[in-house]
């Protein structure tokens, strides 16, 4: 179980590789942008490493479960069960992420690694769609206001690049296929800075005779996430919208979407929201393995594999899904 920064995916893939033991982990190999065309072709794509060495796992037949967190991970749970139970076509899947959660003290606190926040909202956002496959844009592009459920309400998001618009394509069947994060205006313009300066660089510059990547400044200066949950209050939404036909033939859109509340995860695990919402994912599908009902050979992702056992073993857990029909598109 690979639960590090993203950084070691490889060296630990590898390892792993080499011991001949299955592999899970929370985030994919990183990419590269395109050297040329960065907003228009991608370069290195996220799971690009790993799925390279898909052979290799097969030959030894152990499984590489790839992007087992929350985002990825049960998002793509959910586009698995929509196209299994609940849609004869499906014309687009996209991943929307929003909260409410305000952290009291502190003026920019993002509520997990600041590094991979750099990481994933700076690079080139992926889009898929059929007939043209991947192709990028330009971070924080099509802007569009998604309700939230639970009372989160309206909240704007943007294209940032992410796990699963990588991997749903592989073994979803949609026309369209897309991330979107609620990361707020000041969010943005704060990262927006950190670009214009040099300080996301994960390049090395000399300071007073010590050479340091500027990026692990900026994460040495802010708040250790894990750390934030007393100052926190609110709730985080994960969710998978989907559009297409229904299995009556009819239009149909839905959001299956999963929320905690930080003030449960703290009194009941002393975990912040969004530490807890990308724990307990990881701890279903190692279940599920043991037990046989997720098995497989090769490097796989989470929609790779039957939905309904996890669904069920994450509700026997105390933390439910849900399904929120909504009018399509036209009606």
């Amino acid at each position: 179980m690979n639960a590090t920064d993203p950084r070691f995916v490889m060296p630990l893939f590898r390892a792993a590789l080499q011991a001949g033991t299955h592999y899970l982990d929370m985030a994919m190999s990183l990419s590269q942008p395109h050297p040329v065309e960065p907003h228009r072709q991608p370069g290195v794509k996220l799971g690009d490493e790993q799925f390279a060495l898909s052979g290799e796992w097969e030959k030894r037949g152990k499984l590489a479960l790839a992007g087992m967190g929350v985002e990825p991970g049960l998002s793509d749970v959910f586009a698995r069960f929509a196209a299994d139970q609940l849609f004869r076509s499906i014309n687009e899947i996209g991943v929307r992420d929003g909260a409410n959660l305000v952290v009291e003290g502190y003026d920019f606190a993002p509520t997990f690694s600041i590094w991979t926040t750099i990481e994933e909202c700076l690079n080139p956002p992926v889009i898929w769609e059929r007939g043209t496959g991947w192709y990028t844009t330009p971070p924080f592009s099509e802007p569009e206001v998604f309700y939230f459920p639970a009372g989160i309400g309206p909240v704007e998001c943007v294209n940032v690049e992410h796990e699963e618009v990588l991997l749903i394509p592989r073994w979803v069947d949609a026309g369209r296929v897309t991330f979107k994060y609620g990361l707020g205006a000041e969010f943005i313009d704060v990262l927006q800075a950190l670009h214009k300066t040099g300080l996301d660089s994960t390049e090395p510059v000399q300071v007073g005779g010590v050479s340091v990547a500027p990026r692990d400044v900026v994460a040495a200066a802010l708040p250790d996430p894990a750390g934030l949950g007393d100052r926190m209050h609110g709730l985080t939404c994960a969710g998978t919208w989907v559009t297409g036909t229904g299995t009556d033939g009819s239009a149909r859109e839905v959001y299956l979407y999963h929320v905690v509340d930080n003030a449960w995860s703290m009194a009941e695990y002393g975990s912040q929201a969004v530490v807890w919402q990308t724990a307990v994912h990881p701890v279903v599908a190692l279940e599920l393995i043991d037990a046989g009902s997720w098995s497989g050979a090769g490097v796989l992702g989470p929609e790779a594999l039957p939905a309904e056992p996890f669904l069920d073993l994450l509700s026997d857990y105390g933390s439910p899904w849900a399904i929120e029909e909504r009018t399509p598109a036209g009606r």
